[in-house]
């Protein structure tokens, strides 16, 4: 297996790809786990890791998308590695199911990307009466990470990646709340605190795990034009809250709207990065880590709290 040198950031306006980073990569061996790899982010790094050689697991929780991108790679890539899984993260019981055929399609995970997630939606509860965007962006994904566990201690160096966002800015977790049982809700907090639990997620995984040898972090994609955002009207582009939280973002503009493959490029980057993990740091933007991060959203003892509190719903 060979593996490119860093992408260097190239300061204000630089633009990665996916493609670029594991350009000369040789990923024969590895394998992949990626939630949502039916569009977006997840179907660029799909198709650029499985292009490099590598055992894609596509998941997908519309019946037959999942098979639908794998075809897609193919017609590209003909000799590529792929598998796929149905996968509802709105589902405790849909994650453990996926879980065990993941488990059977592969017995040692090399990277599991955690990139599947919902933004913005109305308010709705999960199939386990969790809040719509905090059950699947973390809870569904803290519970296929638990299960996988076992598959990403045998691969002896195995890599986690949770997709993020800059928009946990907007809120942190209630603790207290999580599932706004007390509050009205607000869309645009409920998707901050999502992305904050994906961050505090990544930091005690991280703690626990580096002595299994296995890395953990969280990345920010920028601002990628998917149907993430499909759920937004006009007006809720003009009310979506600009850093409620947390200190101002580091005066570098970031470069615009990004193409799926630009987007993609920090999640791929930092899966198959030889030492991207052994920067001060669990969060990345643009391909390196991001020094200027709210306080809250890396907080060790919040990350135990909310770990605690996310073993408690999963049971």
């Amino acid at each position: 297996m060979t593996i490119p040198p860093t992408i260097e950031r190239a300061g204000p306006g630089s633009r990665p790809t996916a493609e670029g980073v594991v350009s000369g990569a040789d990923l024969t061996g590895r394998t992949c786990v990626i939630t949502g790899a039916s569009s977006g982010l997840g179907l660029e790094s799909a198709r650029v890791l499985a292009r490099a050689g590598a055992h894609i697991v596509l998941t997908a929780r519309r019946p037959g998308a999942a098979d639908e991108a794998a075809a897609e790679i193919r017609r590209e890539v003909p000799a590529a590695r792929l598998s796929t899984v149905g996968l509802d993260l709105a589902s405790l019981d849909g994650v453990r199911a996926a879980a065990a055929r993941i488990t059977e399609l592969a017995p040692v995970i090399h990277v599991l990307m955690n990139n599947a997630g919902v933004m913005f939606t109305p308010f709705a509860r999960t199939a386990d009466g969790f809040e719509l965007q905090f059950g699947t962006n973390h809870l569904g994904h803290f519970e296929l990470t638990r299960l996988l566990l076992d598959r990403l201690r045998a691969a002896e160096g195995a890599r986690i990646v949770n997709l993020a966002s800059e928009g946990y800015r907007i809120a942190d977790v209630d603790l207290t709340d999580p599932h706004w049982e007390k509050r009205d809700y607000d869309k645009f907090r409920a998707y901050g605190a999502s992305k904050t639990a994906n961050i505090l997620h990544a930091v005690e995984l991280d703690r626990l795990l580096r002595a299994d040898g296995i890395r953990v972090c969280a990345v920010h994609p920028g601002r990628v034009a998917t149907r993430l955002a499909r759920h937004l009207t006009r007006a809720d582009v003009a009310a979506i809250p600009v850093e409620r939280a947390g200190p101002p973002r580091r005066p570098d503009p970031e470069p615009g709207v990004l193409t799926p493959q630009e987007g993609a490029a920090t999640q791929v980057w930092a899966a198959v990065h030889p030492e991207p993990l052994g920067l001060d740091g669990v969060y990345f933007a643009n391909c390196a880590a991001e020094p200027e991060i709210a306080g809250y959203a890396v907080d060790p003892e919040r990350a135990a709290e909310l770990w605690e509190l996310s073993e408690q719903l999963c049971r």
